[in-house]
């Protein structure tokens, strides 16, 4: 699906996104729900710019909240493509990254799956026929019903 369509779905089935942009890692923006998609995607790539400056460890920076009193900004970045979102205040912090990294894996192309070569069933020997005393314990006989003990009376 492409990145405008996964937006539109975003904003349908969370109540709490009020406008997102998907760029890619050169700041070409492949889909928005504003007019101004550009001006929020380099907004967006220098928060993420300023907090890897800031992060601790050599990890790269995956996602990001910058909350405020009238609302949040959240950052995604999945490999070369990121999406940016704002939401009103107080938002459901994990729900919110729940359906940007959704939103994002939807954009993706779906690779082939590899083929796989199944192997031939092996054929089956016939089982071979039961010999001597193999033979009697195959067909055991039934243990014999037990005796009833004589009443003391």
């Amino acid at each position: 699906m492409d990145a405008q369509q996964a937006l539109t779905d975003l904003t349908e089935i969370s109540s709490q996104i009020r406008a997102a942009v998907v760029f890619d890692d050169k700041g070409k923006v492949t889909g928005s729900t504003l007019p101004e998609g550009e001006a929020f995607a380099r907004a967006a790539a220098d928060l993420l710019a300023a907090a890897d400056e800031l992060r601790p460890g050599d990890a790269a920076l995956t996602q990001l909240e910058i909350s405020t009193a009238a609302g949040s900004v959240f950052v995604v970045r999945q490999e070369k493509v990121t999406i940016a979102a704002t939401t009103a205040a107080n938002p459901t912090v994990g729900l919110v990254f729940y359906d940007l990294k959704s939103a994002l894996r939807s954009t993706k192309p779906d690779k082939p799956k590899p083929a796989v070569r199944k192997r031939p069933a092996a054929a089956k020997k016939p089982a071979a026929p039961k010999k001597g005393a193999a033979a009697k314990k195959a067909t055991a006989k039934k243990p014999a019903p037990r005796k009833k003990k004589p009443d003391a009376t």
